[in-house]
């Protein structure tokens, strides 16, 4: 019997996370970093990195995001390079 378990990845993680609260009134994107975090204590990716991949998930789905997460001072957020 082969057991096949299917690998989260922070992509998949953050989008489920978004649509789970497509019907907030908005999004916290310092609030679903904390729930990341929480339950993937071992992902590598930067609070700034899951931001950009937050937001562009909200930006897909048409979801109002908050940009309340704290960046270094002088850091700006960008969702393209």
């Amino acid at each position: 019997m082969t057991s096949a378990f299917h690998r989260v990845t922070v992509e998949k993680a953050t989008e489920a996370y978004v649509l789970s609260r497509g019907r907030a009134r908005f999004f916290s994107i310092a609030r679903a970093i904390r729930a990341i975090r929480t339950l993937m204590p071992a992902c590598g990716a930067t609070d700034r990195e899951l931001a950009g991949m937050l937001a562009a998930a909200c930006i897909v789905h048409g979801i109002p995001v908050t940009f309340d997460a704290a960046m270094p001072e002088g850091a700006e957020m960008r969702l393209h390079s």
